[in-house]
């Protein structure tokens, strides 16, 4: 998926043979850039959110796969300044973490997201009003999950996931990281435990 909203999808088997220069992915339009890969089963459903708050959820099917370099297809059709932070693969088991540059966010359950073609407006997945501030990422957690969320000013912090709220889509949800003065979020990943203790083992 590219910030400017196009996705493309692509045969693993053809990157079988990678040169040690790389070889090319997808090819971008001036301006835009990738800002996410996931690898899909050919039966998933995928889901764009974008910094202004809209999510749009649609099959995979509705993307033919094409070559390498290749421009790829429309995923969501963007407001005027809005662009993409993040794609996901939908899992109904979990839910879908929102956080906003203001420390903001919460989770919702990919049920209240309904299946759409691909290339529409989307819905709205949270209001990006002046307190909450743009979306900086959109995340499948489960409740085993920890969130570490990393701000401007280099501070790093980690919760609960299950300290987070599970509320509705069109909603400006609740605090999830209180920020030092005249910081911001700028990313967030969600961890488990079983993936600290293979850090630590390794």
């Amino acid at each position: 998926a590219t910030r400017n909203g196009l996705v493309k999808k692509t045969r693993l088997r053809l990157y079988g043979n990678i040169r040690k220069g790389g070889i090319w992915a997808i090819k971008l339009d001036k301006g835009d850039e990738l800002i996410e890969v996931e690898i899909t089963s050919g039966d998933d459903e995928i889901m764009l959110a974008t910094r202004g708050g809209k999510a749009i959820r649609f099959s995979e099917k509705d993307v033919r796969p094409m070559g390498r370099y290749t421009r790829g297809v429309k995923g969501i059709e963007l407001a005027p300044g809005d662009s993409v932070v993040s794609m996901l693969i939908v899992k109904e088991r979990a839910s879908v973490l929102t956080v906003c540059e203001k420390g903001y966010g919460k989770r919702t359950p990919f049920s209240e997201y309904h299946l759409q073609r691909r290339g529409g407006k989307g819905v709205i997945n949270i209001k990006t009003t002046a307190r909450n501030g743009s979306v900086v990422g959109v995340k499948a957690v489960s409740p085993n999950h920890d969130l570490m969320a990393t701000t401007r000013q280099g501070q790093v912090i980690r919760m609960d996931i299950k300290g987070i709220s599970l509320i509705g889509r069109a909603t400006q949800g609740v605090r999830v990281v209180r920020l030092r003065e005249n910081d911001e979020l700028v990313s967030v990943a969600p961890v488990t435990e079983e993936e600290d203790e293979k850090i630590e083992s390794e």
